[in-house]
């Protein structure tokens, strides 16, 4: 005989399965559900186990008492009986059995004195037939038992519970053990389920209040725990944007508020660290910025010798020493090394202190790129792919420099022919300058605007200063651009110059920078 009963249990796996399969972002609602799910398990557990052992108790209890009655009316009421009664013999006696305290219906299955099988029944459950009766609780009653010391009968009293229809029964069988009539019984547990139910109910309503209030408890768990950590994550995003006067107020000793105190240490170390490393950025500058202007003094007179040597050297009359002329011609040539070294760090300077601002003009680009190869005697070692008309609000001076230092690096790591070309691309402007040498290492691509970086660590002197393309990146940035330094597949390296056509809109904020930035300027610095 089998019983089969869903239970709690499989509800809950298979909830807790559908909730593992979600994915959470907030610790919040993981803190809430996880106090809810530990909730849950608990009452759910606890409610199976109470819903269990009462069904067991309630169920137990009825059955024993149908079953007892059962028994005794069988030894009495059927024991009565003879050995082949009659059919109205059976009916009276299963009317009597059925009038019990217990109230079940009856059927008693006997031979009369012909040997035809008769049947008497109570009238009870749509009329109780013998076809209501489960075959194997049929074959178990009728089933003749050994008789031994430790089986003192042959037949035995055999019971099943079932459902018909949605409404549970209890139905046994018995069969007297001196010949006589079989009995079967059918008794209806609906009161007991319905007893049952309600007891369901009771405990679902608990669990489902044990699960909301486990779920204001972590709420309320979760706020005390996650105010703290809210306020250090709004701490360290100030941090991160550069309030290094930003601290937690501490109260208690708990690992929350040791958490805070060593933000605090933190912060407060990394303001002190930061405070330095800028007054030694600033005294940096400062030094480079005086360093600079001292030296435009002495250089302006040397300067002006190294000319008047120059103008010797050119001069037909031959007024230089043949044996001094070499030394003459690399005086005049460290010396105008030297100058544009000195005008180059000052840029620079400016660049740092935040004090270099655009002048902007109507720039035709194709009449600028040439005038800048113009002046520096480049036409033919330059290959201009650039249309007529083609306008920008653009600062003209600093163009020139970008365009003087791209286009010079080219012709001379790269060597002639070197090509210029111009684009629009939306509110964009773009000039690449390719030339068609070796191309660029790649392990040296990301450095090449890099201050005074050279490529080859063996040739550390060059005609230029290490800062051409690190200036030329700077005036990029102050029109709001940028440069590309890249490897062309056809060979030779391709840097690609991207400028807003209108950079009227940075003037404002340049000048602006200018101001808060002007009591870090030295106020050497000159053109």
């Amino acid at each position: 005989m089998t019983d089969t009963r869903g239970g709690p249990r499989g509800w809950a796996a298979g909830r807790g399965g559908s909730l593992s399969r979600l994915r959470f972002t907030s610790l919040r609602l993981r803190l809430v559900l996880v106090f809810a799910l530990v909730a849950l398990t608990a009452a759910v557990s606890a409610s199976g186990i109470a819903y269990w052992l009462n069904r067991e108790a309630v169920l137990t209890r009825a059955q024993d008492a149908v079953l007892r009655d059962f028994q005794q009316e069988m030894q009495n009421r059927a024991g009565a009986l003879p050995a082949r009664p009659t059919q109205d013999e059976l009916q009276r006696a299963a009317g009597q059995m059925a009038a019990s305290s217990q109230r079940f219906s009856v059927l008693l299955v006997a031979e009369d004195a012909r040997g035809k099988t008769v049947y008497g029944t109570s009238g009870g459950i749509n009329g109780f037939s013998l076809e209501d009766v489960p075959a194997s609780l049929r074959a178990a009653v009728n089933k003749r038992q050994k008789v031994t010391d430790g089986n003192k009968a042959p037949y035995h009293l055999y019971w099943q519970r079932i459902d018909d229809h949605g409404t549970p029964y209890l139905v046994a069988g018995a069969r007297l053990a001196g010949g006589g009539p079989t009995g079967y019984l059918a008794k209806s547990l609906e009161p007991e389920a319905k007893d049952l139910n309600s007891l369901a109910w009771s405990l679902g309503i608990a669990t489902a209040l044990a699960l909301i209030g486990s779920a204001l408890l972590a709420q309320a768990a979760a706020t005390t725990v996650l105010k703290p950590v809210h306020r250090l994550g709004v701490a360290a995003r100030r941090l991160g944007e550069g309030r290094l006067d930003t601290r937690l107020s501490v109260s208690g000793t708990d690992e929350l508020a040791d958490l805070s105190r060593t933000f605090n240490n933190a912060a407060e170390a990394l303001e002190k660290r930061v405070a330095d490393m800028a007054a030694r950025d600033e005294a940096s500058r400062r030094f480079v910025a005086d360093m600079s202007h001292e030296l435009r003094t002495p250089l302006t007179a040397i300067t002006a010798v190294t000319e008047v040597l120059e103008e010797e050297l050119e001069s037909e009359a031959g007024g230089i020493d043949p044996m001094v002329e070499p030394a003459v011609r690399l005086v005049v040539s460290e010396t105008r090394r030297l100058n544009d070294l000195v005008e180059n760090l000052m840029e620079v300077t400016r660049f740092d202190a935040g004090t270099a601002r655009l002048v902007l003009d109507d720039v035709d680009i194709a009449d600028q790129i040439t005038a800048c190869i113009d002046a520096r005697a480049w036409l033919d070692a330059v290959d201009l792919d650039a249309e007529r008309g083609i306008h920008a609000q653009l600062d003209p001076r600093r163009l020139d420099v970008i365009l003087a230092n791209l286009i010079g690096n080219a012709l001379k790591h790269g060597g002639s022919p070197v090509r210029v070309s111009v684009r629009i691309d939306g509110d964009d402007l773009v000039i690449a300058v390719r030339d068609h040498g070796p191309g660029i290492p790649e392990d040296v691509l990301p450095h090449v605007f890099d201050r005074f970086y050279k490529a080859s660590a063996s040739r550390p002197r060059s005609e230029g200063s290490g800062l051409g393309l690190s200036i030329a990146m700077e005036n990029a940035h102050i029109h709001g651009g940028g440069i590309t330094a890249a490897n062309s597949p056809e060979g030779g390296a391709v840097f690609t110059l991207r400028l807003p056509r209108d950079a009227s809109g940075l003037t404002e904020q340049d000048e602006e920078n200018t101001r808060s930035d002007k009591a870090g300027d030295t106020g050497k610095g000159g053109s």
